[in-house]
């Protein structure tokens, strides 16, 4: 793919698509084509299983939508990727007012699964509008943190704790406390690095452990699932069937579509796929897919951090933050280390929400991320040089 753009693409060729595939993190897109292709590969041998469990009429019904997914997710992330930064703003401003929207009606109109009311049933698939409502969310408040920083009378800080407020307030409502911590930890970062005093990082963070105090007798839901993963003897059903599978993978596999445990694993193409390919593909595998992550968010943390535009340097670093955060919870889930919670892995696990949100995602960071018209590398001898 490479290659065929550069053939098709000289230096000197001032089309949009040109001036886009030379600026572009080309890098980070191969890492995502990588996970992506990883994920369609294992699509094959956790389908027909899931597929059974529902009575599709096909094997390859997941495989089938999952591809479909994919290819859109693709669409949408080079479509975005594409956009300036004044851009990125305003598409993120209207899909912000478009989620909201749709999670205030949930209660109304939204389909119930799993303890939680946080879909909008659209007959083809169902939308899941907080996985849309992460990314923007991030745009939306490393945007007023760096109007904040400009001293112009804009309330940037006061305006973001709103924009953070009014999509948690709606999360907790469905309720979706897995969304809301991964939102928290990711506000809690651009929060960090937009410079505010600690006393207000000790605030936050004080305000967060009695929101999960409040939660734990609020919400049955949440409170089950916990003590049921503290308790001993509690139901541990599908984060065993996971290990089981794991440890039956040994280093090297049974095999692409050889594994037995992941049939009792109850979504086993979805938040639990992880646990899928430790079984078919081994530990080595399992190691792959964290490094591949690792070298993502790590280079992408680095990327952010020479940025001097202070919108460009929150919002990327928010965005990364998120996605490292969301692997690391769903790896932790599929180990037993943490309760189940409903989150799929990045750009492998089937789902049409989580594969589009995370194409949109990725297009945010490769659009913040791409090389513009005179930027120099940040070091020590220029760190006062404006982009």
């Amino acid at each position: 793919m490479a290659t065929g753009f550069a053939q098709a693409f000289s230096r000197t060729d001032r089309r949009p698509m040109a001036m886009w595939w030379w600026t572009v993190d080309r890098a980070t897109m191969g890492f995502v084509a990588l996970l992506m292709i990883i994920g369609l590969w294992f699509s094959f041998s956790s389908s027909p299983v899931a597929a059974a469990k529902i009575g599709a009429h096909s094997p390859i019904y997941f495989t089938q939508r999952h591809i479909l997914f994919a290819l859109v997710a693709v669409g949408i992330m080079i479509a975005v990727s594409m956009l300036s930064l004044k851009g990125v703003k305003r598409v993120s401003a209207a899909i912000y007012s478009g989620a909201i929207l749709i999670m205030m009606l949930l209660p109304f109109i939204g389909h119930t699964s799993k303890g939680g009311q946080r879909w909008l049933d659209l007959g083809f698939f169902k939308l899941q509008p907080s996985e849309f409502l992460k990314p923007v969310l991030i745009i939306l408040i490393a945007w007023m943190f760096a109007e904040g920083q400009k001293g112009k009378g804009v309330p940037g800080v006061t305006i973001a704790f709103c924009l953070y407020v009014l999509a948690i307030g709606l999360l907790l409502i469905q309720p979706d406390v897995g969304q809301s911590f991964l939102i928290t930890i990711a506000f809690g970062a651009c929060f960090f690095i937009s410079g505010v005093p600690v006393r207000w990082m000790v605030g936050l963070g004080g305000t967060v452990m009695a929101a999960l105090v409040g939660l734990f007798f609020w919400a049955p839901h949440f409170r089950n699932r916990l003590i049921g993963f503290i308790n001993p003897d509690g139901d541990k059903y599908q984060v065993n069937a996971a290990l089981s599978a794991i440890s039956n993978g040994g280093l090297w596999g049974q095999g692409v579509n050889e594994g037995t445990q992941k049939r009792f694993i109850p979504d086993l193409h979805t938040d639990f796929i992880y646990s899928v390919i430790g079984e078919e593909a081994g530990l080595f595998m399992l190691l792959l897919i964290i490094a591949i992550f690792a070298v993502i968010v790590v280079r992408g943390l680095g990327k952010a951090m020479s940025m001097t535009d202070p919108f460009r340097q929150i919002a990327t670093s928010g965005l990364y933050i998120m996605l490292g955060s969301q692997v690391f919870i769903n790896i932790s889930v599929n180990l037993g280390v943490i309760p189940p919670k409903g989150m799929t892995l990045p750009f492998i696990s089937y789902g049409g929400s989580s594969m589009l949100a995370m194409g949109l995602t990725m297009g945010f960071i490769l659009a913040l991320t791409r090389k513009r018209a005179g930027e120099v590398p940040v070091t020590e001898d220029n760190d006062h040089t404006k982009w």
